[in-house]
């Protein structure tokens, strides 16, 4: 991915945004408009050369229906301004953008969709050439394009090789997040802590806390482990295993009787109607934080021994 002047100079910019700007929007509909001239969305929505020597771009009328079938709401032309009423009689355009989700997934959409254009012959009678593919490289051009978009805008998202995009955990958090899995020596809890770092990873908000719910039921798994039956008991057992030093030891114990208590006490493990909801996004990466950090050094002690 390329970078500018004022990234070399003063560092990366900070990737903690959530919602697609009008001027983030304006920037993939600027890319994609690109691409539709090219011809790049041809591989899978081609206009056929009229003498059946095949494609030769892009059918944008086919692409559009099939835009409007799998994103209801986008409309297209794609639209970068609202008109908006101003003083006395006349309007006003204004830049705007679809909600976020819509955005990010017509990104996942154009991603399956497109292709490195390659001119084969020239027909010179409709003077046009004929087309052939590379999907390989048009979705790898497409992703770094989409990528430093996302970075210019400081959005917290990233189009993976896979072609899903993902949230980018806060950077003290996305090396640990960033690992295949974490092992606890329990093949459920591993398969739990999977489960909820990916959720944490969604850039659906409300997929991202139900992350925070997922976490605090591997944390209740992990502190029966020791002693199934005794609960109490096995995170004596458990903390023990994960400090010799007796202030740090008990710095622990203070830490996981407070996060049990929050996780009681919020609308994180039950759903009475006198606990408070966890709704800002910074105060999710807060929690989750907290709790991965532990959990991780309990994990980790626990099966090192």
């Amino acid at each position: 991915m390329v970078d500018y002047f004022s990234d070399r100079e003063n560092g990366p910019r900070p990737r903690i945004g959530e919602r697609v700007s009008p001027s983030a929007w304006g920037g993939i509909v600027g890319l994609v408009q690109s691409l539709i001239a090219t011809g790049a969305f041809g591989v899978k929505f081609p206009e056929m050369c009229p003498d059946g020597n095949g494609p030769c771009g892009t059918d944008e009328s086919a692409l559009a229906l099939a835009v409007g079938a799998e994103l209801p709401g986008l409309a297209w032309p794609l639209e970068t301004h609202t008109t908006e009423p101003d003083d006395g009689f006349f309007a006003k355009k204004v830049q705007s953008a679809p909600d976020t989700l819509v955005v990010l997934d017509f990104v996942e959409f154009c991603y399956r969709s497109v292709a490195a254009p390659i001119q084969e012959g020239f027909h010179s009678f409709f003077s046009h050439h004929h087309l052939s593919f590379n999907v390989a490289i048009g979705r790898a051009s497409f992703r770094s394009d989409i990528n430093r978009l996302f970075s210019r805008n400081n959005l917290a998202y990233e189009l993976n090789e896979q072609g899903q995009i993902q949230r980018l955990a806060p950077p003290i958090l996305r090396e640990a997040l960033a690992q295949a899995s974490v092992s606890t020596g329990d093949v459920t809890l591993d398969q739990m802590l999977d489960d909820a770092r990916r959720k944490y990873l969604n850039p659906d908000s409300r997929v991202r806390r139900e992350a925070l719910e997922r976490l605090w039921d591997c944390w209740e798994r992990l502190k029966s482990l020791e002693a199934p039956s005794n609960k109490k008991q096995s995170v004596s057992m458990l903390l023990a295993k994960s400090a010799n030093e007796p202030k740090f030891l008990s710095a622990l114990d203070a830490e996981a009787c407070a996060l049990t208590d929050i996780g009681n006490s919020f609308h994180i493990r039950h759903s009475e109607v006198t606990q408070s909801q966890v709704t800002d996004s910074q105060h999710v990466d807060y929690l989750f934080h907290r709790l991965f950090a532990l959990v991780r050094l309990l994990a980790a002690k626990r099966s090192a021994r």
